[in-house]
């Protein structure tokens, strides 16, 4: 590899990290005005499925329908965007999206335990060390008065807290068993699909359908935005990953956390105490030692969640 590929590809991981972390201020935008989660991941999952579909067409392949497909999708449908994204948009709603951004960087750390349970790692003493560090980041993320904005946000935080277990045992799901011989691309058009199918009708009975035709206002947009660029920077991500390895993808674990904080901080003017920052450190650093190094390659198939969303 070339000096110029290699700065290249250190750019293009810059680039993900910036698109990835932007997304949680502006999910913030889009709850701002009462819209309810199911009605919010519905259009997230129709503008997702429309561009994969695009992707899936660009490259010439097919949809797997068969008995196995059908139950990964199914699966991935509901641990990786129906359940943690109805945590994330109800937590954000209350938190700041600052703080959301951080508690997405507990994804390594808590597949490190999922992992141990179904017999994917080693016991390490090393990744051991990180889960703890990511463990007292969250304690003085929550236990401070001063941390966060008010005392009773603290159930939001656990709330927030299911999309980051859920998005652990996914990644570690994949892992274990695998993804029926299909690439990230089509396990993510027919996950999409299912969804679309099943948020519908949730979407309809809790009354919080969004209608298109409505006026569009920053939310309406702020999702759009959020939507396309989720499904862009996923896809740019599988690409690093066939570039540069896995190893080297999974750091935009880093720049997603802090590209979420500094968006929220320029787009929501948020500010934070000592003791957020401080938290924020403590997490960064669990990811760094629960990290795999060049020498430790990711089990086969995790690198297609291993990063935060």
């Amino acid at each position: 590899m070339t000096r110029r590929e290699r700065i290249f590809l250190l750019f293009f991981l810059v680039v993900l990290g910036a698109g990835w972390g932007i997304t949680q201020p502006l999910s913030k935008i889009a709850v701002s005005t009462g819209h309810g989660h199911f009605g919010l991941i519905f259009w997230q999952l129709v503008i997702g499925s429309m561009l994969m579909c695009g992707v899936l067409l660009l490259r010439r392949e097919r949809l797997p329908l068969t008995v196995r497909a059908l139950r990964t999708y199914v699966i991935i449908a509901f641990i990786g965007t129906i359940i943690p994204n109805s945590a994330s948009y109800t937590a954000i709603a209350h938190l700041p999206s600052g703080v959301m951004s951080v508690l997405l960087s507990l994804v390594p750390m808590l597949a490190f335990p999922v992992a141990l349970g179904l017999g994917l790692e080693r016991f390490s003493f090393r990744r051991f060390g990180g889960l703890l560090l990511g463990l007292a980041g969250v304690c003085l993320l929550i236990l401070p008065r001063a941390s966060l904005p008010e005392p009773g946000l603290l159930k939001w935080v656990a709330v927030a807290m299911i999309a980051s277990a859920c998005y652990a045992f996914e990644g570690n799901y994949v892992a274990r068993w695998g993804i029926a011989g299909m690439n990230p691309f089509q396990v993510m058009l027919g996950a999409s699909l299912v969804g679309v199918v099943l948020s519908l009708p949730l979407a309809l009975a809790s009354g919080q359908f969004i209608d298109p035709r409505a006026p569009w206002g920053a939310p309406e947009w702020a999702l759009l935005a959020s939507s396309v660029i989720h499904t862009l920077t996923y896809t740019g991500y599988v690409w690093l990953v066939g570039r540069a390895g896995a190893v080297f993808a999974v750091q935009a674990s880093y720049l997603v956390t802090g590209f979420g904080v500094f968006w929220a901080m320029l787009l929501l003017a948020e500010s934070y105490s000592p003791y957020f920052w401080a938290a924020a450190a403590l997490m960064l650093a669990g990811v760094f030692a629960v990290q795999p190094r060049r020498h430790e390659p990711l089990a086969p198939g995790a690198a297609m969640k291993e990063t935060v969303r």
